[in-house]
């Protein structure tokens, strides 16, 4: 389920007050900071021989570059949010495929070292 944002009836003035531009800032950089911090970790290369952490750093930075002239605070917050789900989306998905690699490893080694196959 998507998420809800809630904005006062009080009028624009409210909602501006929760969703302040240096707010909005801080909140921008906090994601694209993890965003490189989440590229990292993908270290292999594309068919063409290009890391996959440079790819996706340069578009991340084209991303938030298209990004830079918004000022509905109400499509930033939209735009925050769908990408913070998307990064915690994909950490999640890289975290559960490292850890079946690990597991796989821990059956094979055992396997490999005279214990039983599971």
């Amino acid at each position: 389920m998507p998420p809800t944002i809630i904005i006062p009836s009080a009028g624009k003035t409210a909602a501006a007050k929760h969703l302040r531009a240096s707010v909005t800032r801080n909140e921008a950089k906090s994601l694209y900071r993890e965003i490189l911090r989440t590229c990292k970790a993908f270290h292999w290369c594309d068919e063409k021989g290009i890391p996959w952490n440079v790819k996706l750093k340069a578009e991340a930075r084209k991303e938030f570059e298209a990004s830079r002239e918004e000022k509905d605070p109400l499509i930033i917050a939209r735009m925050l949010v769908t990408g913070r789900e998307c990064v915690q989306q994909i950490q999640r998905k890289f975290n559960d495929a490292d850890r079946r690699c690990w597991e796989r490893i821990q059956t094979d080694s055992t396997y490999r070292d005279g214990g039983e196959k599971r």
